[in-house]
């Protein structure tokens, strides 16, 4: 608008909300600037002397879009200061007081009209007989108006060191989050590298037997816990056969880790003190029994004779050993019998085969079968990988039939597998055994 002179405060004002409706102000801006001007022209008016009031449209730097509204009231001793006005205002240096305000951000629709006073009359009546009394009741509106816009000011003022503070506390929340996630996963490895070197302790140490070559393969359900189950132990008994055990005692963890060493250990005592294969099964359950009769535990035992290549089987419930002959050919040496633990525990009878020179004999737990929830599916899947893998190294067979048997996992289990080939004894005679 072009600029216009007032000398009285209810004009001012009409114009000041013609101003706003015409340029869509949001409606805190208007009434801020309402009561801005109202303050500041009071003063010129209480001395008797006119203002003047512009306002135009201007491009800010970066393509915004402002309002400028002027004012040239002057200035009196009653003048308030610019700053401290609802909506704070710049002195120009021809007096005036200039307030630039954003166009175009669409945050609140255009402000109403301040309300008449209730029974307020025609303006052409107020100006006749009351006046004065309807300028009191707008002065006390803006007064009441003043006092909400200070509120909200305060209270804005409040919620941003609110958000200030949550978004401290957030970030500190989120840090400390962070350092416990890394903190527990330290302690988780810690914990996992001490069990699995516990683990790797009370495991047998390799032997070296001429005409046999071993290897194992052990991988446990949760690399962070590698407690478990499923056990071996292999030895050479005095009358140069080779004994071998593998056990999986029901469960993980510690306990289950417990009850594999126990069934180990009689199993080892029983085959030294020279106890016959088909009955240790048995009378490894009759030793353990009193002493945790919760445990359960499938076993599969074997004996190699070096020279002679003879295989005896004995089985509580375990897995079958697989067999792959030097030609190709392989089958499972089924052996029927219940594990510790379970009714009538003891195997049915011992099975007896020859290993030949360049047989691969598989003997592992469920773990490395089961892992897609099929055992018969799994147990075809065992026999093309050994096939596959039969003439590698025997020290990479194991680990290899792990892999090939664990490209799905459904059902995580602990894994052991274990390789026996047979070999011709380099230094010929009676087969030694030495620790590396």
């Amino acid at each position: 608008m072009s600029p216009h002179t007032f000398d009285t405060l209810a004009g001012l004002r009409r114009a000041v909300r013609g101003i706003c409706e015409a340029h869509l102000l949001p409606s805190h801006n208007g009434a801020r600037l309402l009561l801005s001007v109202s303050r500041m022209a009071a003063a010129a008016f209480d001395s008797g002397a006119p203002v003047r009031l512009e306002a135009v449209e201007q491009t800010a730097p970066g393509g915004k879009t402002l309002l400028a509204v002027t004012l040239h009231a002057g200035r009196t001793p009653a003048s308030p200061s610019t700053a401290d006005l609802p909506l704070p205002g710049q002195a120009t240096t021809e007096g005036a007081v200039a307030w630039h305000l954003p166009l175009g951000e669409g945050e609140d629709p255009p402000p109403a009209p301040l309300p008449a006073p209730r029974g307020a009359a025609p303006a052409r009546v107020r100006e006749m007989a009351g006046a004065e009394a309807y300028e009191a009741e707008i002065a006390a509106l803006e007064g009441d108006l003043g006092v909400a816009l200070s509120r909200v000011d305060t209270l804005s003022t409040e919620l941003h060191r609110l958000k200030d503070e949550l978004a401290e506390t957030n970030s500190g929340v989120l840090a400390l989050y962070v350092q416990l996630e890394e903190r527990d996963e330290q302690l988780r490895r810690a914990h996992g590298q001490i069990l699995r070197e516990l683990e790797d302790a009370l495991r047998p140490p390799p032997i070296t037997v001429g005409g046999v070559d071993l290897a194992v393969h052990y991988a446990p359900a949760d690399p962070d816990a590698p407690t478990g189950g499923d056990f071996y132990d292999w030895l050479l008994l005095p009358d140069g056969t080779v004994h071998i055990t593998v056990v999986d005692a029901l469960g993980h963890g510690v306990r289950s880790t417990r009850s594999a060493l126990n069934v180990t250990h009689a199993v080892r005592t029983l085959a030294l003190e020279g106890h016959p294969l088909e009955s240790i099964v048995a009378r490894t359950h009759d030793i353990l029994a009193p002493f945790d009769p919760e445990l359960m535990a499938t076993v599969l035992l074997a004996r190699i004779h070096p020279e002679t290549g003879a295989l005896r089987l004995a089985n509580g419930s375990h897995p079958p050993a697989l067999v792959v002959r030097a030609d190709g050919t392989s089958d499972y040496l089924e052996v029927r019998g219940r594990g510790i633990g379970f009714p009538l525990p003891g195997s049915e009878s011992v099975l007896e085969d020859t290993l030949h020179q360049g047989d691969l004999l598989m003997l592992y737990t469920d773990g490395l079968t089961e892992s897609r929830r099929d055992p018969i599916e799994g147990e075809a899947r065992l026999v093309k990988s050994a096939q596959a893998h039969a003439r590698r190294p025997v020290r990479e067979i194991p680990g290899a039939v792990a892999e090939d048997m664990h490209t799905v996992i459904l059902h995580p289990d602990d894994t052991l597998a274990l390789a026996v080939r047979r070999a011709e004894n380099p230094q010929g005679g009676h087969p030694l055994a030495r620790q590396p």
